[in-house]
């Protein structure tokens, strides 16, 4: 009974006027979730905490990004679990502020570079994220069909990455392409969500998943960028 009591419907079965509120407000925590990101990734540079840290994370390079999956994959999770607001939103704050630390090192590297690597890669991610949001929306497909591929792409990665250290080897390009078009799932797949199967209260987890893959969309495309001779 007190189940029934604290069930919210999903906003697919809301007001068009509810649905709109609940989509720009997702879509703006998303928006404010990248612009602190940016805040703290600007500061962690300037202040010279990034050049401090990058030693120990670039060390351990194939672990770090393993960590960065584990938090990317945990944050997905993590935002279908938050109930109460508090708890969201510092869920999301907690998400911006490790994303930003792992990001540090990669950043600091292809700020060193003349070659605007940097800004092509977001340029790359903001034009792919914004074609895949925008044909979640148009088609108003349901791609929560896509959550068996991220569960066993998600795992498959994490064990390529295991295996790389403990056998030694280099996950090169085509790894990175792949991440490219799981990360592309995950959007179609958080979008699509967002859309259809968040509660009205969730708003600010379905923006933390959001954030999530865009996130990682955005590393492995700098990473691939950053390959190049």
């Amino acid at each position: 009974m007190q189940e029934n009591l604290n069930y919210v419907s999903p906003v697919a079965e809301a007001s068009l006027e509810d649905r709109s509120e609940f989509i720009w407000k997702c879509y703006a925590h998303v928006a404010g979730g990248l612009l602190a990101f940016a805040a703290v990734e600007a500061y962690l540079i300037t202040s010279g905490i990034a050049a401090r840290i990058a030693p120990v994370l670039l060390q351990s390079w194939l672990i770090t990004l393993g960590g960065f999956m584990l938090i990317s994959w945990g944050a997905s999770h993590l935002a279908h679990k938050l109930e109460s607001r508090p708890a969201q939103y510092a869920g999301y704050a907690l998400l911006v502020f490790a994303q930003a630390i792992i990001f540090s090192p990669l950043i600091l590297l292809a700020n060193q570079r003349a070659d605007g690597v940097l800004d092509s890669a977001i340029g790359v991610t903001i034009i792919g994220c914004v074609a895949l949001i925008a044909t979640a929306m148009i088609t108003r497909k349901d791609f929560s069909f896509l959550r068996g591929l991220l569960v066993w792409g998600g795992l498959l990665a994490l064990g390529g990455i295991v295996a790389s250290v403990l056998f030694g080897f280099a996950l090169g390009t085509w790894f990175s392409v792949a991440m490219i078009g799981f990360a592309g799932a995950a959007v179609l797949y958080d979008t699509s969500n967002i859309m259809l199967h968040f509660p009205q209260d969730r708003y600010v987890a379905a923006s933390m998943s959001l954030f999530a893959s865009i996130a990682l969309m955005f590393w492995y495309i700098l990473r691939l960028f950053m390959s190049r001779d």
